[in-house]
């Protein structure tokens, strides 16, 4: 059984924080799972562009508000607490925040936590982290 809280991964190399975002990366790669959750806070009045071509991310908003565009399409949807979105079909993306948006987010396969956004958005593959 693996039990974990936020406050223990808050401070540590699992609380990465970039300009627009803030990630607490409660289960990763290690724990074994094939999967990993993030508990993630989108900063608002910012817009990232996103892409993972080697993941499936599962988003689900449980506080704010904002928006995510289809970069293909341009179609948009709005986001706010109790919404899901996922990107099945390695979507790019905006992932845009009217309110800090906080989004529980689940990558398949698991991310081991060190992983950096490249120029595309996307995530390295697994192995090449």
């Amino acid at each position: 059984m693996i039990v974990r809280t936020l406050a223990s991964v808050l401070g540590t190399a699992a609380h990465v924080k970039g300009e627009a975002f803030e990630s607490r990366r409660i289960l990763l790669a290690a724990d074994g799972l094939g999967y990993s959750l993030h508990d993630t806070i989108c900063k608002a009045g910012t817009e990232q562009r996103l892409e993972y071509r080697n993941h499936v991310e599962t988003n689900y908003v449980i506080e704010g508000k904002g928006e995510v565009v289809n970069v293909a399409t341009g179609q948009t949807w709005p986001l706010g607490p109790g919404t899901v979105y996922v990107l099945d079909h390695h979507e790019a993306h905006l992932l845009r925040a009217a309110t800090d948006l906080r989004i529980i987010c689940v990558f398949t396969p698991a991310l081991t936590g060190q992983e950096r956004h490249d120029a595309s958005g996307s995530y390295p593959a697994p192995g090449g982290a």
